[in-house]
């Protein structure tokens, strides 16, 4: 049908025709919304005469097709993803086409049509990439990467200074885009634990690069429009959390004793406890595989002993960041006084004129990574003394970050609950007793206290969405938290695939964690098969991932026919685990190590092969 002779304009909708477009409308995202207001602005100028076509024309310009700046993120903890969604939010608000991706949901083989790129990445680890990025660092790094001369590009980095290789695979990424030929447009942003002190302002820098760069996907009047569906913000965050009551704050390890009478002594002491809080009325909701964030205080005994070493009164007050507060304030609830980081050292040398400490901060001295992973804040400070003043001390410390707990439960099982399973750190060195602030924050809540909590949602660690696939879960120690919420959760969906665990700790009479719940969920079929390695019985230390050996005919047979594997615990275990797996992969496809080695990153890029390690 010709439409080059009609003259009229189109008449009001019919009811029909108003159904369809509301609904069309309701379904779709701001992207769709823009692009169809253009088509269909089209679809009337091509309706009417053309003198007021041209008029119209010169008063509404036709949108303009610019292809859109693309935010890839990779995120171990949630807050490489809050940071990105922080940047898309301002394109979007700018009117800028921009697309948000995860790492392991872009599709690599895009990059080499890409014009804008912006990476937003944390490291994991010693320099690693987070899980959700690991098939996207391997392609960059690899010999698959295309040149790209056509692509301009930006990095932000996320990571903790108290770790020798700080943003690490920031600064590899930054550097391969580059070496490919990519334009760097801005330089690498490096945050530490303090975040938005460096990720707001390289969101600004990015912003003011991109209104340059893009223009407008629609006429400034038709890029105000508001989306239909906004995301909804949960109610309690990180920086408004929950007060949750304890429910319960037990042990679940025993001691063990050796000697009689007069010389009995405690032999092991290893205090690892259930803690369960109520989630009643706050509207929370998790799944199983999430982590409970929890603000703690630091311990009161720590903080004198902090103002002790530097000479400082608590009632000192410090403003500092917009915030009036005493010093005592400042170190008990917004200030690290466990963990160090690279600022800190950098202070107290200059203030201690200490030169051997000077020398540790030098780029490549490798033996700060020994100082980060043995000193607390107060052996830096006790080690190398100083003149401080209440400010500069409160400016030198990184503020307090709250931990990451993983769930140990299924709501479907325990409803308005959460319960988590913790080490309570503590130790001796340097001459003196030491704390782990958050897990003894925790040990001493009672019944009658609450605890500011949190979601801290983890999309790439849930049981498969096909009920019927098999899963083969690795925890040893505390890391068998989440299996118990997998547990619960399979058994009350009703899923038909089996469940396998492999857990592990030094002694089988003192730290066997959850037994009794184990052994209950054999019995009721809920817990299909269970193999433990105790370390320190027997005089050849067994582990987890000896266990894996010992039975890699079937693992791979369960990897085989589709099952999913889950690990979590400590990151050199992550490690020594995936070496196993590696081990297992090539010994059963013939020997072939590369091949071994493209396997697991094939599960990890399916989702099969899923790791919370920290």
């Amino acid at each position: 049908m010709s439409h080059a002779t009609a003259a009229p304009l189109p008449a009001p909708l019919t009811g029909d025709q108003a159904r369809l477009l509301s609904q069309f409308a309701a379904d779709a995202d701001r992207s769709a919304l823009l692009w169809a207001s253009g088509y269909l602005a089209g679809m009337a100028r091509a309706l009417t005469p053309t003198g007021l076509a041209l008029a119209t024309a010169a008063a509404q310009p036709t949108p303009i097709a610019v292809q859109p700046a693309t935010i890839v993120y990779g995120s171990q903890t949630g807050n490489a993803k809050r940071a990105a969604e922080a940047l898309h939010a301002q394109l979007e608000a700018a009117g800028l086409p921009a697309r948000l991706l995860r790492a392991d949901a872009y599709a690599t083989r895009e990059v080499a049509n890409e014009k804008l790129l912006y990476l937003i990445i944390s490291t994991q680890g010693e320099g690693d990439p987070p899980d959700d990025a690991i098939g996207f660092t391997e392609f960059l790094l690899g010999k698959r990467a295309p040149k790209l001369p056509q692509l301009k590009f930006a990095v932000l980095g996320l990571g903790d200074s108290s770790y020798a290789d700080f943003c690490g695979i920031a600064r590899t990424l930054d550097a391969r885009l580059a070496e490919l030929g990519a334009s760097r447009v801005l330089p690498l942003g490096e945050a530490d634990l303090d975040i938005d002190s460096i990720a707001t302002p390289w969101r600004e820098h990015a912003l003011a690069h991109a209104k340059e760069f893009l223009k407008p996907a629609a006429p400034a009047h038709l890029a105000t429009v508001t989306p239909l569906r906004p995301h909804a913000a949960p109610t309690w965050t990180q920086d408004a959390p929950f007060a949750a009551s304890v429910l319960a704050n037990q042990r679940i390890t025993g001691r063990e004793f050796k000697g009689t009478g007069f010389r009995r002594y405690a032999l092991v002491d290893k205090d690892i406890r259930h803690l369960e809080l109520s989630l009643e009325g706050s509207g929370l909701s998790y799944e199983p595989g999430d982590a409970l964030g929890i603000r703690h205080r630091n311990p009161q005994c720590l903080v004198a002993a902090v103002l002790v070493a530097t000479g400082l009164h608590g009632d000192a007050l410090v403003d500092h960041d917009g915030h009036s507060l005493p010093l005592s304030e400042w170190l008990s609830s917004h200030r690290e006084l466990t963990r160090l980081s690279r600022p800190l050292l950098a202070s107290v040398a200059e203030r201690s004129g200490a030169q051997d400490l000077a020398q540790l901060l030098q780029p490549g001295n490798a033996e700060l990574a020994t100082l980060l992973g043995t000193h607390q804040v107060i052996d830096v400070l006790r080690r190398w003394p100083a003149q401080w003043e209440a400010a500069t001390l409160v400016a030198s410390l990184r503020p307090q970050v709250q931990r990451l707990y993983s769930i140990a439960s299924s709501r479907k099982r325990v409803g308005e609950e959460a319960h988590v399973t913790f080490d309570v750190l503590h130790y001796s060195a340097h001459g003196t007793d030491h704390l782990g602030a958050a897990s003894n924050f925790l040990a001493a809540l009672d019944e009658d206290a609450s605890v500011p909590v949190f979601i801290e949602p983890n999309e790439r660690f849930r049981v498969p969405a096909d009920s019927s696939r098999d899963i083969l879960m690795i925890g040893p120690g505390t890391g068998v938290g989440p299996f118990r919420g997998f547990v619960q959760e399979r058994a009350e969906t009703g899923a038909t695939g089996r469940n396998w665990l492999f857990f592990g700790a030094r002694h089988f009479n003192t730290e066997f964690l959850y037994q009794t719940e184990w052994q209950e969920a054999l019995a009721k079929g809920e817990l299909h098969r269970l193999d433990l390695a105790f370390s320190r019985d027997q005089s050849q230390k067994i582990y987890v991932q000896d266990r894996l050996r010992e039975h890699g005919r079937e693992v791979y047979d369960w990897l085989q026919r589709g099952a999913h594997l889950y690990v979590c615990g400590a990151i050199g275990m992550g490690k020594d685990v995936h070496e196993a797996l590696l081990d297992i992969a090539s010994t059963h496809n013939g020997g072939d190590a590369d091949a071994a080695s493209e396997y697991l990153s094939q599960l990890q890029r399916e989702g099969r092969y899923a790791r919370d390690v920290y």
